[in-house]
This record gives C-alpha cells, structure tokens and sequence, in this order.
C-alpha cells in the first residue's frame, strides 16, 4: 500500500491534471455516446448498418486526424496548444447532438466532435510522455487512462438518472452535457503546464523519408499489432445495442457502459504499474485471450450473467491494454518523434476501427449479433498470433 501511493506522489502534478481534463470531457461525451445510438434506432430510424459506418467513420476520423496533429506538435515544438484546440471544438460541439433531426446531423455533429478528438490526442498522448520518468510512464499513462474511464462511466450513469427524471427525452440529456465540456477546457487552459522542450537549430518535418526511417522495426511492430488488435475491438456500440436486443429498457442501456467502464476504471492503474514491471507483450496477450472470452460470451447471450460477464471481461481487457499500447509507443518511438509516433499508431488503428465497426454492423444486420461477436474473436486469435509470433523486446526509452 505505501508503495503505491509513493508511486502516486511521484507522478507530476500535470498528469493528473490532464487526466482530470480526460475526466471532465468523457463525462460529457459518454452523456452522449451511451444513449446515441438507441437514439439514432429509435427516434431518427436509422439503421443498425448505419449506426456501425458512423461510428466507424467518426471514431477512424479521431484516430487519422491524430497524425498530423501529433507530426505538428514535435515540429512546433508545443503540445499543449493543440490540446486546447481539440479539446475546445469537441466542447463547442456537443450542442449539435441536441439540435439533430436526421442522420446528416448526426453524421456532421459525431465527425465534428471527432476531429476535435483527433487534433488533442496524439498531442496529449505525448505531452504525459515529456512530463513522466521513463520508469513511471506505465503508471502514468495507467492513472490518465483510470481518471479518462471514471469519467466514461460518470457519464453513463448520469445518463440513466437524466432520462429517467426528465422521461426518455434524449435531448435534454444531450444539452446537460456541454456543461462538464467547457470546464474541461478551462482546467486545461489553467492547470497544465508544458515542459520546456530543447529546440533544435532547424526544424525538419518529421514526416519526411529521413525521419521516418529513424522509426525502428520495434515501432512498426507495435503499429502492426494495435491495428489488428483494434480490428478486434469494435465500437461499445454494439454492446449497448446487444443489451437493447436483449430487453433492457432505454433509460437503462447506458447501464451497460457503466458496469464496463467501472471495471476498466479500477484496473487500468494497477495494470499500468505492473506494465512497468512485467513484459509487455505478456500482458498484450492476456488482454487479447480477455476480449476473446468477452466476444464469446456476448456471442452466447444479451442479457443474464453470460451478457453482464462478457461486458466485465470486455472492461478488464480495456483496462489490460490500452495504456499499455500507449507506453509501448512512447517506448519505442524517439522523443523529438513521440508525437508523429503516436499519430501513426492512431492513423493504422483508426482504419481499423473504420473496417472494424464496418464489417460489425454488416454483419449484425446480415446474420445476426452472434456472428459480429464471432467475428471479433476471430481478429483477437490473429493479434495474439503476431504477439507470440514475436515478443519484441522493448528498451524503455526516455
């Protein structure tokens, strides 16, 4: 115990301040995202096909969008900058939810917040990487990832008390969330400071072939495998649109993002520190065995102890993973490069999840929920393949 509140002292101040921002911006967004798409189903009738290329659409967009704002903030030299933007146009956004009448507003609200998304995440990503020893980072990206998911199942949560007060109306709920929006944005504007960066006598453009190549064989692994792993990982749409299936009242679906995201948030730092002790790929592969328990389970049923099961494991897998793809990056990529890394990773990820969320609606909507889940365990065998495939030792950089 006195260990890991040591641990948590040593972490900077700015980390957790950023994952407070995290924090503040996922209660707003998961305000919204919970009940979205039981909203685009049942009050604009859109589609379960739909509802997949959207989200995929959106979520690729934030993921692509990521590159360039991460190769500008190592050639600017500045993240934070970047971050308020991102953060700012994703606030300025979130009323558009609440004004939508048809699929287009939907359509342009949702890629609108997500290239908000896009522009401040490899920019953050990289921003705790300068601030945090390197043998902290896992803690620290572990801690921004925990403090991220206690918003992402506050949100939800809020979500089931607004509609059931205020009667299943979607858009007074979408109207609330703006609220935590603008704070987001004003606890980073005043509560994170950026470290000062050694600026070099000339500047190069860190997508250019030189600075490219200085990208190592460890890197692209790591890109390689996340995509795949992401092919795996479809939106938590469909989570929530399994549990409508299975009878779950409307004021009650965000429900299902609570339970996932409580999960996620209790265990994403304590495997954030053991991701600085263990080796990595060792935990990667956990992870993916995790999600394919998860798929199997939501494959055999929408609702009892198999669904609630599958969507405890879908969490825990989350929470195995994710910051632990995020340290591997920021360990193998050079720190005048971390941010072009990160926007690289999220560039092959993000057309993954494009593919992904694709494919899980056509499929869904084509042969059933049971087969989208099927259909995802299939691409966690392939990722887990490549991990024992090989371990790829990674040095820790700082």
């Amino acid at each position: 115990m006195t260990t890991r509140f040591s641990t948590l002292r040593q972490i900077p101040g700015s980390i957790w301040a950023l994952g407070f921002v995290s924090l503040l911006m996922d209660v707003s967004s998961e305000l919204i995202h919970s009940l979205l798409p039981v909203f685009m189903v049942t009050a604009l009738g859109i589609s379960v096909f739909t509802v997949g290329l959207i989200e995929g659409a959106a979520e690729a967009t934030a993921l692509i969008v990521k590159v360039f704002s991460g190769a500008l903030s190592d050639y600017w030299g500045k993240r934070k900058p970047l971050a308020i933007l991102g953060y700012g146009l994703g606030a300025f956004n979130k009323p558009f939810f609440a004004l939508a009448t048809s699929a287009g507003w939907i359509v342009t609200a949702r890629l609108a917040d997500r290239v908000g998304k896009g522009i401040r995440g490899a920019p953050r990503d990289a921003l705790v990487a300068d601030l945090t020893p390197p043998e902290l980072r896992g803690a620290a990206f572990g801690l921004r990832q925990s403090l991220d998911t206690v918003g992402a199942f506050l949100g939800p949560t809020l979500a089931v008390v607004f509609m059931l007060l205020w009667a299943d109306d979607f858009r007074a709920v979408f109207w609330v969330a703006s609220v935590p929006a603008f704070l987001c944005v004003a606890l980073l504007v005043w509560g994170v400071h950026e470290p000062e960066r050694p600026q070099t006598a000339k500047r190069s453009n860190p997508i250019s072939r030189a600075n490219l190549a200085r990208l190592s064989p460890a890197y692209w692994w790591v890109v390689g495998v996340g995509a795949v792993f992401t092919l795996a990982r479809f939106s938590e749409a469909f989570l929530v649109l399994r549990a409508s299936q299975g009878g779950l009242p409307l004021a009650w679906t965000p429900v299902v993002l609570i339970a996932m995201n409580i999960i996620y948030a209790a265990c994403a730092y304590p495997f954030g520190k053991l991701a600085d002790k263990l080796p990595h790929t060792q935990l990667l592969g956990w992870g993916l065995l995790l999600l394919m328990g998860a798929d199997a389970l939501l494959a055999y049923s929408n609702h009892g102890l198999a669904f609630w099961a599958g969507v405890a494991l879908w969490g825990l897998h989350m929470a195995m993973t994710q910051g632990l793809l995020a340290a591997m990056v920021a360990d193998t990529a050079p720190a005048d490069l971390r941010g072009t890394g990160y926007g690289f990773f999220n560039l092959l990820s993000g057309l993954a999840m494009l593919i992904a969320s694709g494919l899980a609606g056509w499929l869904w909507q084509s042969f059933g929920a049971a087969t989208t889940f099927m259909a995802g365990i299939g691409f966690a065998a392939l990722a887990l393949l490549l991990v024992l495939m090989r371990p790829c030792p990674v040095t820790r950089k700082p």
